[in-house]
């Protein structure tokens, strides 16, 4: 049976364990999502105060959890795939699909949007713009960096992705097992 060179395994291992500290960094930000949720509904039902503020602090941080998430989540297998058809392929056929599906849709899809987000992001930076959602107005390109860092955070995940499923397309073993997410 063949085993992953140490070299191999080191470089996996040195992206999972990036993808699983900045997952935990990034899951942290639900600590000040929830804190301004709830000052929001405690300030507008109870002191019939509600702030502007609120709604683009709420949808900022939600956005940036999902986004800066995604990494995250594709190191746990946590993203929707066809399970229906994939589930019954051996493990050499699904390192194969994974494999072209890297190299073919994802590097490329994600190098673009990532291109398409730096330069929307720098935009927004060099004309100040801010929020029309509220009166609070807040600037917005910290929020539309968050696009780039995202896909360049997808972009170093996609990498130990990738090894393992050439890995498991070559020889029909599993590099490391996904956790089962059910949801």
């Amino acid at each position: 049976m063949a085993e992953p060179s140490a070299g191999l395994i080191r470089v996996v291992r040195i992206i999972d364990k990036f993808t699983d500290t900045t997952g935990t960094w990034v899951a942290w930000l639900n600590v000040p999502l929830v804190l301004a949720v709830s000052y929001e509904v405690l300030a507008r039902y109870l002191f019939n105060a509600p702030t502007i503020w609120s709604f683009d602090i709420t949808y900022m941080l939600y956005g940036t959890i999902f986004m800066l998430g995604a990494a995250f989540a594709l190191h746990k297998g946590a993203h929707i795939r066809t399970d229906f058809f994939f589930e019954k392929w051996s493990t050499k056929t699904k390192g194969m699909i994974d494999s072209i599906a890297y190299v073919v849709f994802f590097f490329p899809s994600i190098f673009v949007f990532g291109l398409v987000g730096w330069t929307e992001g720098y935009y927004a930076f060099s004309i100040g713009e801010t929020s029309e959602q509220t009166p609070w107005r807040p600037i917005l390109w910290p929020f539309k960096m968050v696009v780039p860092l995202a896909c360049l955070l997808l972009l170093i995940q996609g990498v130990s992705e990738t090894i393992k499923s050439i890995w498991a397309a070559r020889y029909g073993l599993e590099f490391e097992h996904k956790e089962k997410i059910e949801i």
